[in-house]
């Protein structure tokens, strides 16, 4: 007996006879197929909610990679496998959209690969290289965790809402609600906006010194350039143009490191002082963010979890390496650099005045780096906007949420171009252990051990070890969080 499944948030049947064209919007189109399943009762299903703005229509099914077991009538027990959450389908075209894994790899490389690499050499120089390696891999791990939480409280919001392009807005509506929305808008909107004014800034110096024209005329020139490619092009080309960044980020970073590596004291990088590894945590951690494009991932590889969790391993796997062995190379290369006079110096500017050969590829290296990131800060905030703002999404951009995201930065940047550091260290330590820390797990929390609205629809955990881990993860946050403001406090009274 072979009975139709209805979702009931579009209202089209899926059954397991052979399909028929349907009309939706006046569009034909063939919807989904599933393995042949006989039972008398679907009982998952979808619900609408007003808050949650409208989305380009998609079929959509439920528990993505999972499995779901009914009898038949006889008593004989039948399995679906769903591969994916829903299809992105294209109105004007009448095809798929999928995104491929390896654009959502250098997705998530490019957005993780931005100026904080620029800076890890400073803040780490006091605590030396084998101290840092250990600070790099363990704020590596933490940051896959969140990023993987991330993922399932966003796929499990896509699939009880029954709408792709799911924010960290309508994740933190459903699971934290009104408290946690404002905590997530505000945070979130600092952090992006602290840190597309810094790589804006460090851009434009870049520029200015390779083109020789004003800082105003080059900062606008970077924002126009990459914010244009994020509004005017599609999935597919956004993703291979940052493909294309990411693979002359490489380049550029193994000829930089080739060149550079001649004067290297191998001795240099056996130095260990772990009393000062706290101090680079902030801008180490905000080195690794990308969790701002994750829900972007879901939404273009369709909810398909194992796609999902390799684009994330993988995606930061490769700036875990470039970040260790980049780190290797500029302190090796400047074994007795340090803090003088309380003042921080840098060792990429050093590096970058020690030879006329050297300092090309450094600036070639940084310009890359931002270019990479900005594009997925610029993308995630877009859409972070677009879903506060419950504006349309899909084919048709809206433009206002790409002003909001293009402009202030822009101003910001041009008013004070030597905000570059002081940015990323406030970023690192007020927003992103916040943001990418603490909520990812209360998010997580809520929703595993909290709805119980949406237990029919939970997808597979991503991260496991309950809530063990999601309290070691909000501890290990909170721990840094706190210290840092008793740090700063005290060296207020002290200047006081």
């Amino acid at each position: 007996m072979s009975v139709s499944l209805t979702n009931t948030c579009l209202g089209l049947p899926i059954t397991s006879v052979p399909p028929k064209p349907l009309i939706l919007n006046g569009v034909g189109v063939l919807p989904l197929r599933l393995a042949r399943f006989h039972t008398s009762s679907f009982p998952f299903g979808f619900k609408a909610n007003t808050f949650f703005r409208t989305q380009t229509p998609r079929f959509f099914k439920c528990l993505p990679q999972g499995e779901i077991q009914g009898t038949t009538e006889e008593g004989e027990e039948k399995v679906v496998q769903f591969e994916r959450l829903f299809s992105n389908l294209n109105r004007s075209t009448l095809k798929r959209e999928s995104g491929s894994l390896s654009s959502a790899i250098f997705l998530v490389a490019g957005t993780t690969v931005g100026a904080g690499i620029l800076a890890i050499p400073a803040v780490t120089q006091e605590s030396g290289f084998l101290a840092s390696a250990v600070a790099c891999i363990l704020c590596w791990a933490f940051m896959v965790v969140t990023g993987l939480l991330v993922a399932e409280v966003n796929v499990n919001t896509m699939c009880e809402l029954g709408s792709g392009g799911v924010s960290l807005v309508s994740m933190a509506k459903r699971t934290l609600g009104s408290a946690g929305v404002q905590v997530v808008s505000w945070t979130y909107i600092l952090i992006h906006y602290t840190l597309l004014v810094a790589y804006i800034a460090r851009s434009s110096g870049i520029l200015t010194n390779f083109l020789g024209i004003p800082i105003w005329e080059s900062a606008t020139l970077f924002s126009l350039v990459l914010g244009g490619i994020c509004f005017f092009g599609s999935q597919r080309f956004i993703g291979a143009a940052n493909g294309v960044l990411v693979f002359g980020l490489i380049a550029t970073f193994a000829a930089l490191v080739a060149v550079a590596s001649g004067n290297l004291h191998w001795e240099a990088l056996l130095k260990a002082n772990f009393e000062a590894v706290p101090m680079s945590i902030p801008i180490v951690a905000l080195s690794f963010v990308y969790q701002n494009v994750v829900p972007v991932l879901c939404t273009n590889l369709e909810g398909d979890l194992p796609k999902v969790r390799t684009s994330i391993v993988l995606g930061t796997a490769i700036p875990l390496g470039l970040f260790l062995v980049w780190n290797a190379v500029i302190l090796g290369s400047f074994p007795d650099t340090g803090v003088v006079a309380e003042k921080m110096t840098d060792p990429l500017q050093q590096l970058r005045s020690s030879s006329v050969i050297v300092g090309p590829f450094v600036e070639a290296f940084s310009l890359l780096a931002i270019a990479t990131s900005y594009i997925g800060f610029v993308l995630g905030l877009s859409d972070f906007l677009s879903d506060l703002l419950k504006l349309p999404s899909g084919q048709n951009k809206p433009l206002l949420p790409y002003l909001l995201t293009l402009v202030p930065p822009l101003l910001l940047a041009v008013l004070d171009p030597e905000i570059f550091f002081k940015a990323l260290d406030f970023a690192g330590t007020y927003g992103v252990l916040v943001l990418f820390g603490i909520l990812p797990a209360a998010m997580s929390w809520s929703d595993r051990y909290s709805l119980s609205s949406t237990t029919a629809t939970r997808v597979p955990q991503l991260v496991p070890g309950g809530k063990l881990t999601l309290s070691l993860v909000m501890g290990a946050a909170g721990y840094v969080i706190l210290s840092e403001v008793i740090e700063n406090f005290s060296q207020y009274l002290s200047v006081a």
